[in-house]
C-alpha cells in the first residue's frame, strides 16, 4: 500500500500528464526563413554555369571578359573553394567570401555586388 494513497497517485499522474503538454515546440516567434536562405556556389563551378562554348571564345578573345550573374542560376553567395582558371570573368552575386574575391581578382576578373 502506498503512503500517498490513491488520491496522491492520481494527482501525481495529473502533474506528469500536464508536464507533457507544457512542451510548446519551436519558440522562435515570427521566424523569417528567407533571412537565412543563402545558396552557395564554389569558384571552381562558375565556368560550368557558362558552358564550354563561352569558355572557348573567352580564351581566344581576352579583351572581353564574360559576365556571369549567379543569382539567375539560383545562387546568392560565391565561396572560394577550388581552383579557378586564369581567364578573366566578371561575376555578379549578392555575397562574396574574401577567398573567392581574391581568386577572381587574381584571375583578372571582377566581383560586382547586386541587391
Amino acid at each position: 500500500m502506498s503512503v500517498l494513497g490513491t488520491g496522491g497517485l492520481a494527482s501525481i499522474a495529473n502533474i506528469l500528464a500536464g508536464a507533457e503538454t507544457l512542451a510548446v515546440g519551436m519558440r522562435y516567434f515570427h521566424i523569417n526563413k528567407n533571412k537565412y536562405h543563402n545558396p552557395i556556389i564554389n569558384v571552381d563551378k562558375l565556368w560550368s554555369l557558362l558552358g564550354s562554348e563561352v569558355r572557348e571564345t573567352a580564351a581566344k578573345d581576352t579583351s572581353k571578359a564574360p559576365v556571369l550573374d549567379v543569382t539567375k542560376y539560383g545562387y546568392f553567395k560565391v565561396v572560394g573553394n577550388g581552383h579557378i582558371p586564369a581567364q578573366p570573368l566578371i561575376v555578379k552575386a549578392k555575397l562574396f567570401t574574401k577567398r573567392a574575391e581574391k581568386k577572381i581578382l587574381e584571375a583578372g576578373g571582377a566581383c560586382l555586388l547586386t541587391a
